[in-house]
């Protein structure tokens, strides 16, 4: 089996990847998330992860678009602890450091730091580990990275100052994806939800009614422009629940009131696993 990650060995996706596949899991490195999804609808790999939220930059909603426009299934999802380092070839100290490299959501999360030093210029790239990569590979003295500690070891980086994202507690959302409505056996107590409402008053309350009534604890709720509908959104939704029951008759009542509902997948929460650790 092979699963499609965005970036290289030794990102954060790759980490996902081992975390919930085993560490031996083969991965298919790709430079964006268009690529990742071409991977898995051409067939090229059975799986993939896509990161879909962070604690601190929010939600990434490209990649709620790229979900809808191709059908994609969620398998599961899974909470992964982020600690962004900065790192740069050996014999450096972060005062000869003129650039850091990484990619945009890493820089968001860290740029708290790089207020202490506004010397230094901060270069938007495709992926994080793939700069450290490439700061080994080409030897480029000045330039730093944000990437993790996995690939400060793999690319023989040294880390010159650790934890610099803004809030320690930092936290990144993948969504494990697949074509063929795959799931994970055990529990499912956790559903991601895709619909539109008609434009009038109170439509879309109540179908949150129902939610509610239906016992689902409605998690986070999503909204995204239909793209060849102007000014009208979708709407995707994430709920939790005790009984798989409950969930089954709430989807019945959405399939007669939402519009172009669906159902993107129903899982394991995994929140709970993560801020119990």
């Amino acid at each position: 089996m092979k699963v499609a990650i965005q970036g290289v060995q030794g990102s954060f996706h790759h980490k996902v990847a081992q975390e919930f596949f085993g560490t031996d899991v083969a991965v298919v490195e790709c430079m964006s998330f268009p690529r990742l999804v071409d991977a898995l609808v051409e067939g090229e790999v059975q799986d993939a992860v896509m990161a879909i939220e962070n604690s601190i930059a929010g939600s990434i909603l490209p990649n709620y678009a790229l979900l809808d426009k191709h059908d994609l299934h969620i398998e599961g999802e899974f909470y992964l602890d982020i600690q962004h380092q900065l790192m740069a070839l050996p014999g450096q100290g972060i005062e000869d450091i003129k650039e850091v490299w990484s990619h945009p959501m890493a820089i968001l999360q860290c740029r708290e730091f790089f207020r202490n030093y506004p010397d230094i210029k901060l270069v938007e790239d495709t992926d994080t580990a793939g700069v450290a990569r490439e700061i080994q590979e080409k030897q480029l003295q000045g330039i730093g990275a944000i990437a993790s500690t996995v690939a400060a070891s793999i690319y023989k980086l040294n880390i010159l100052q650790a934890s610099i994202q803004t809030i320690n507690e930092n936290a990144t959302r993948f969504f494990i994806l697949n074509k063929d409505k795959k799931q994970v056996e055990g529990v499912i107590d956790k559903a991601s939800l895709r619909f539109s409402a008609d434009h009038k008053r109170g439509s879309l309350a109540a179908i949150l009614n129902v939610l509610s009534d239906c016992k689902m604890n409605l998690t986070k709720i999503q909204s995204m422009p239909i793209i060849e509908k102007p000014w009208k959104y979708a709407f995707f939704v994430d709920v939790t629940f005790e009984k798989i029951e409950s969930f089954n008759k709430a989807v019945q009542l959405l399939e007669i009131m939402a519009n172009d509902f669906k159902v993107l997948g129903a899982y394991k929460n995994r929140k709970h696993d993560a801020t119990s650790k």
